[in-house]
């Protein structure tokens, strides 16, 4: 008796701690959460229905956010920002490749002293990390069998890691090489090891960051999905092989429109992207059964996620990331768990840095000060604290490694998602601001029809998001968005900018 009280005055003191201004956690219960974080690999918030498992367990029966984006649409920064709770301006891991990003910035610059992983170890989870890490790691940074801290289960290739057959991982310091057999299959090994890892024994809670490598290029499928999707083209929306670009940054306004053999080649990169995704299907599928074969799924919060999105013939991009357009940056947040209302959707703002504030309040952990984001626990919960996140960030910075760059046409930008706007500034001086009420396709650059005052404004704006630092950034994120018409302006978009637009807005 004495042990349980014991254990409860912990848990209530634990419930406490967390990022400043964060409601108490649910880490009051006797018993903590379980918590699960499975972070697809370049998943554009595309229709999901075409996975059941996903569909049915996470959308229908949890709680989808409508509006989820990440601040840097390229997997490194994005990840680096999930596993820090910080923009890629403070955690200074800048894009996917040595010297100025990849693993060996992470690691050269000490981050992994202190990641989602410590912090979750640190209050009494243990913690397992199974799929991609960052870019390029190991590298030349560390040994192949390095471990970084916090992680009691690491199941990580180090070889070969978008190939998902012949790669080598390293399971917990042992490397282990695995060949082309059917049941090598990189989707299959790491949902056994997750299945394995969730269904341990054991009073303590778990924390599982799962993330496969779907449906990252070249999206190699499992063998009982390779006739899966036969036929399927990719969705021709109305930014697909934008017609008009004039109006658009040089990058852009300058690209060709497609031939037909770039649009077969969309299409068929589009289906395998698709029979990738079914083995991330399985992995959900089978994770839910073993948690609710061992009676843990009622205590277990499970979060899907992406990295980043992805180009799929819009905007005249065949492929690719790494642009300020929502294609890239709005990635699907579906979450199921204890108290998670069914089928509920979330329009209110959110980012993945605030993916680790989350976890940390649900487990009752002490979050360190330079945490940029703000827990979403509210937001399930069905409220929306006041002062919440009005815009997101973004930034991106073109990588100095020769291959790298020759990756994405976009120069380096910085610039904010509100519910209604999105502007970018680039570092050639250009601009986009895009009315995503009347333009949800982001299709008419007003840039350069809005009066000056209005540039000026968002610029203020956006000044303050990039010099943010820690609790800083919750304020600068709150502000209310500028308004695209000023008070004192008589500017209206003419039907000449938004040809056969609608009046009434529309959610974004």
């Amino acid at each position: 008796m004495l042990n349980a009280v014991r254990k409860l005055m912990c848990l209530v003191l634990l419930s406490t701690l967390g990022a400043p201004g964060l409601a108490p956690a649910v880490a009051r219960a006797a018993e903590r959460p379980n918590i699960v974080l499975v972070l697809v690999d370049d998943l554009e918030a595309g229709d999901l229905q075409k996975f059941p498992n996903i569909w049915n367990e996470l959308a229908r029966g949890g709680t989808a956010f409508d509006r989820f984006f990440t601040t840097n649409s390229w997997c490194c920064p994005s990840r680096s920002s999930i596993l820090r709770s910080q923009y890629v301006h403070s955690h200074g891991v800048l894009t996917n490749t040595a010297p100025e990003g990849g693993f060996t910035k992470f690691y050269d610059s000490a981050l992994e002293r202190s990641t989602i992983g410590t912090w979750m170890k640190s209050a009494g989870y243990r913690t397992g990390l199974m799929g991609k890490y960052l870019n390029h790691y190991p590298g030349g940074a560390a040994e192949p069998t390095y471990v970084p801290q916090g992680w009691d289960e690491w199941d990580v290739p180090v070889r070969k890691l978008y190939k998902e057959y012949d790669y080598t991982l390293n399971e917990n310091g042992v490397l282990r090489e695995y060949g082309s057999a059917d049941a090598d299959y990189l989707a299959d090994v790491l949902s056994q090891k997750a299945n394995a890892f969730v269904s341990q024994a054991g009073g303590d809670p778990f924390f599982l960051y799962l993330a496969p490598i779907a449906p990252h290029n070249p999206s190699n499928s499992a063998a009982r999905h390779r006739d899966a999707f036969a036929g399927v083209t990719a969705p021709r929306t109305p930014s697909f092989d934008q017609e008009d670009v004039s109006a658009e940054p040089r990058w852009l306004s300058s690209r060709e429109r497609f031939s037909q053999k770039t649009l077969d080649g969309i299409d068929e990169r589009y289906r395998r992207r698709l029979r990738a995704m079914l083995g991330v299907d399985d992995m959900v599928g089978s994770l839910i059964e073993s948690l609710r074969v061992t009676g843990k799924l009622d205590n277990t919060y499970l979060f899907f996620a992406s990295d980043n999105g992805f180009h799929l013939g819009q905007h005249r991009l065949a492929q690719g990331k790494t642009t300020p357009f929502d294609e890239s940056i709005k990635v699907p947040l579906l979450v199921r768990g204890p108290g998670v209302q069914a089928g509920r959707v979330i329009g209110d703002m959110a980012a993945n840095v605030d993916l680790a504030p989350t976890f940390a309040q649900l487990a009752g952990a002490r979050l360190p000060d330079f945490v940029e984001g703000r827990s979403l626990l509210p937001l399930l919960q069905g409220q929306t604290p006041p002062a919440w996140r009005q815009n997101v960030l973004l930034e991106f910075y073109r990588p100095t490694n020769p291959s790298s760059a020759r990756q994405t046409p976009v120069p380096s930008y910085q610039g904010m998602r509100t519910a209604g706007n999105t502007f970018v500034r680039y570092s050639t001086g250009e601009y986009q601001l895009y009315d995503l009420g009347r333009d949800p396709h982001e299709l008419y650059n007003l840039a350069a029809r809005v009066p000056p005052t209005v540039i000026a404004e968002f610029n203020r704006q956006l000044d303050a998001l990039v010099a943010c630092s820690g609790p800083t950034c919750r304020s600068a994120d709150s502000v209310p968005p500028p308004s695209l018409v000023p008070p004192s302006s008589s500017f209206a978009p003419s039907p000449s900018v938004l040809p056969s637009l609608p009046v009434t807005p529309r959610r974004s």
